[in-house]
């Protein structure tokens, strides 16, 4: 994926055209968003996207010849006091220093933005009629974390599991599901990564079925005995896999951005799986 152009951009408009895209007023308050590690001045021939800054992910972008890598999560959430290499965090900054390679961050302004992740995942289900689960402070009425919408036909809650599990990376986690089989779905709520802080919105979205990653013990037991008939019902999903399927999206669009700015960049997604499980024991 190579733009026909010869013009070759510096870090810095490249961070230009993130903002554009996917703008850092519309990250939470607690989130770390923007230029973690590099250069504004420096010149960028080819980004690689990925989901996690680990090592792993790192040293694959830097072999694979990254001048940037754009994660979706943070590097550096929480403070840190030093970056010395015997840390982990420590040895990816300085991987990245060493091998003079960009890292940037479009975390929670890439999901609430219009075409983020939870947009992503709406529009590969076929949702129809999606709105925000809860808007975004200052944002368009279109943007903000998760969305609710209609599926197309009405299924049970058996056959969109399935279709869910269809689309997504495989990892060893699966997909999990509470609620009755032959259910019948159609009102879905989705949200990207871990959404278990927004049970509240989707029982005021009327939403049938909630699918979100790392649905914890309690806050999925007390949302399950929240209502009599059961609803909403739910579908855990790996949170990796959930926020992979932004990567080329998100690439898309910066791809087009690029074109129409007469940039000569590489973009490409990275294909390591960063699921932290390896293998599930089931039955």
């Amino acid at each position: 994926m190579t733009s026909p152009a010869n013009i070759t951009p510096n870090l810095q408009q490249i961070m230009d055209g993130i903002e554009q895209l996917w703008p850092a007023s519309l990250a939470e308050s607690w989130d770390a968003v923007g230029l973690v590690a590099g250069r504004p001045d420096q010149e960028i021939r080819k980004i690689i996207w990925v989901v996690d800054p680990s090592l792993p992910v790192v040293e694959d972008a830097v072999q694979r010849g990254a001048d940037l890598i754009i994660s979706h999560h943070p590097l550096m959430l929480k403070p840190v006091n030093g970056v010395s290499a015997l840390t982990p965090k420590g040895r990816v900054i300085h991987t990245l220093i060493e091998n003079q390679c960009a890292l940037l961050t479009a975390h929670t302004n890439g999901d609430s933005a219009v075409g983020g992740v939870s947009d992503v995942l709406a529009d590969i289900l076929g949702l129809e009629e999606c709105v925000p689960l809860t808007q975004a402070t200052g944002g368009l009425p279109e943007e903000g974390i998760g969305r609710v919408g209609y599926l197309v036909s009405p299924t049970t809650l058996g056959d969109f599991a399935g279709k869910v599990y269809g689309i997504l990376p495989k990892v060893a986690g699966g997909v999990r599901v509470s609620g009755p089989r032959d259910a019948i779905v159609s009102r879905v709520a989705i949200c990207g990564g871990a959404g278990d802080s927004l049970f509240d919105a989707v029982r005021s979205a009327n939403a049938d079925v909630y699918v979100t990653a790392d649905l914890r013990h309690h806050p999925a037991l007390e949302a399950k005995e929240a209502t009599l008939d059961g609803r909403p019902y739910l579908v855990d999903v790996s949170h990796f896999a959930s926020e992979w399927m932004w990567l080329p999206a998100a690439a898309q669009s910066l791809i087009n951005y690029a074109e129409d700015s007469g940039w000569d960049v590489e973009i490409m997604v990275s294909n390591v799986n960063s699921d932290p499980w390896d293998f599930c024991l089931n039955g």
